[in-house]
């Protein structure tokens, strides 16, 4: 049985805490371009027409509170270079702040803010033949300048009216703040089964399923040791993994036993925390 995770793997939904979900909602439709699949019980299920990519839940008065583990970003992934510059183009149409750009090597990438705080990334990738490698094999990444002239160039001037993300879009990767740097690698690479892609500096890390670039991102740039978000703070609820089905499952929690790790396995998945608190639930398939 293998103790890495099926090539197969991938993410389904991020599920958030938000202060006020009428305007989370009003932001993550007309800024993001998502939809509002549902909503009900002070939860609204949002996506791109198929699978729900995120869940909100309202908790007013919720505050985002600095040095803490959680959530650092969600990463919605777009089909294709030419869907990024229609987000970007309504970025610009809408007057949604961006707080960054960067160009990863393997991917290019927008970074801004939902209402909270909440960090979210927005991508594209560039073809795996093209991702770069280290003399030792491992992925080489970087934050070089954006070409958002380049993005911008892939829309024409009779370009037909957007009407939000396509529905390929997925979430592509979570990214998260961490206590510790070498003990959340450990957890990720032995007991739930991602292989590492590269560190960064020693203070970031990016593991994945399949060779991918990263499905999860896990950095100490909040600090070393910081606490858990206390319980009335906006941020990550939990994101959830699809495992390539009962095989999978079943190695899993084989992994989870053989660390002494705890876990609560429910109808709905199988709920996990790292070693800094951040929920992860898996599901079978």
């Amino acid at each position: 049985m293998s103790k890495h995770l099926h090539p197969d793997t991938r993410l389904g939904y991020v599920h958030l805490t938000v202060s006020d979900l009428d305007r989370s909602t009003s932001f993550y439709q007309n800024s993001m371009g998502l939809q509002l699949h549902r909503r009900e019980n002070g939860r609204a299920f949002m996506g791109a027409g198929r699978e729900d990519l995120l869940v909100l839940t309202e908790k007013p008065g919720a505050v985002k509170y600095p040095r803490t583990s959680g959530l650092y970003h969600f990463a919605i992934l777009t089909p294709s270079r030419r869907e990024l510059a229609h987000a970007l183009h309504n970025f610009a149409r809408t007057e949604t702040r961006i707080s960054g750009v960067s160009d990863h090597l393997v991917s290019e990438a927008i970074y801004l803010d939902d209402p909270d705080g909440n960090g979210i990334e927005i991508y594209r990738d560039r073809p795996r033949s093209e991702w770069p490698r280290q003399p030792d094999g491992s992925l080489r990444m970087a934050s070089d300048p954006l070409d958002l002239e380049g993005i911008m160039g892939e829309l024409t001037q009779d370009e037909p009216e957007w009407h939000g993300l396509h529905s390929d879009t997925v979430l592509g990767h979570m990214h998260l703040h961490v206590s510790h740097l070498p003990e959340s690698v450990a957890f990720y690479e032995n007991v739930v089964g991602f292989e590492t892609q590269t560190i960064w500096h020693n203070a970031a890390g990016f593991l994945s399923a399949g060779g991918y670039h990263h499905h999860l991102g896990i950095n100490i740039w909040n600090g070393i040791g910081v606490p858990p978000p206390p319980p009335d703070s906006v941020g990550l609820r939990y994101f959830t993994v699809h495992l390539a089905g009962e095989t999978e499952r079943q190695a899993l929690l084989s992994r989870l036993e053989a660390a002494g790790h705890p876990y609560e396995d429910g109808p709905d998945g199988i709920l996990v925390r790292d070693p800094a608190e951040n929920s992860i639930l898996f599901k079978a398939g």
